[in-house]
């Protein structure tokens, strides 16, 4: 009998996006999965549009407010582990799919024993043999991460399954049992970062996180959130956060001083980015206040 996956799909005033995506599923060769669509409080008509069009094909969850990323996909997760999925797969709304990406997916997945997380090879939308991401790099005493081969080619540079540090969000494959142990996404986080912080906890109880090539899916990018104040808060805010929760504090005192320099040095040859300060200067003070703040349990 073949693993059932549920698929969370998080819809936030992105009707045109997820309807591609949803199509995009239908030509899929894995049969055992069912799609759940979670919409995070969109300001229009989105969830009667969705209902309209695709009917009982989906399950559709309307959250009345927006939850962040991480707290939509809660909703979405705890809905398929009650419906006995073997795995969920969170998947953007912005995201086409191969048609045997779930097939490979869970194929590799299955091979990988004592693994927790698993993503595809996602290329750009609007450049078809381009690399958006195979998974990514944590580097923790400068407070990044990078996802690798972003902006490659593909030549078939990343043509075998890899470790990773963290399986990346956009589409990301997870075992029920890791999701039993692990947690959910940790919702203080909001958006950005949540997929980072879960891997993390997942490799410290043991588990794996790993690429998988033969899985193909195509990212529009950032359809949901441009760069503007808030997304520089949120992004600066949570690396930061992902090492006061995650690593020491040494990592923290390093990460915000080369942030600091290297900010400086950006400034200076680009001064059209003074528009990142504020976002950036509020996540520092967020910081900085957080003796004052209780942390929110996972």
């Amino acid at each position: 009998m073949l693993p059932k996956v549920g698929i969370v799909i998080l819809n936030w005033n992105g009707y045109v996006d997820t309807v591609e995506c949803l199509e995009s599923l239908r030509a899929i060769t894995y049969p055992s999965y069912e799609i759940i669509v979670i919409d995070n409080g969109s300001s229009g008509n989105d969830v009667q549009l969705l209902e309209e069009k695709f009917g009982g094909s989906i399950q559709l969850l309307a959250n009345p407010e927006n939850l962040g990323f991480a707290g939509g996909c809660n909703v979405g997760i705890h809905q398929a582990l009650n419906a006995g999925s073997d795995y969920v797969l969170l998947l953007n709304n912005d995201i086409v799919v191969d048609s045997a990406f779930l097939e490979e997916m869970v194929r590799g997945a299955e091979s990988l024993a004592g693994s927790a997380a698993f993503c595809p090879k996602i290329y750009f939308y609007g450049q078809p043999n381009v690399i958006c991401s195979t998974g990514g790099r944590v580097f923790p005493w400068t407070g990044r991460a990078r996802q690798i081969g972003r902006g490659e080619e593909d030549r078939g540079q990343y043509d075998e399954p890899e470790e990773r540090d963290y399986a990346d969000g956009a589409c990301m494959l997870i075992r029920r049992d890791a999701l039993e142990k692990v947690g959910l996404l940790d919702e203080e986080y909001f958006a950005y970062w949540e997929e980072t912080d879960w891997c993390e906890r997942a490799r410290s109880m043991g588990f794996e996180c790993y690429y998988l090539p033969a899985a193909r899916v195509w990212h529009k990018t950032a359809r949901s959130q441009k760069p503007d104040s808030r997304y520089y808060y949120l992004f600066r805010r949570n690396a930061l956060l992902f090492l006061a929760k995650r690593k020491t504090k040494a990592h923290l005192v390093t990460a915000v001083a080369y942030t600091s320099v290297l900010g400086a040095a950006h400034l200076l040859r680009h001064p059209s980015a003074v528009r990142r300060l504020p976002g950036e200067a509020r996540a520092f003070f967020w910081h900085l206040s957080g003796r004052f703040r209780k942390r929110k349990a996972v």
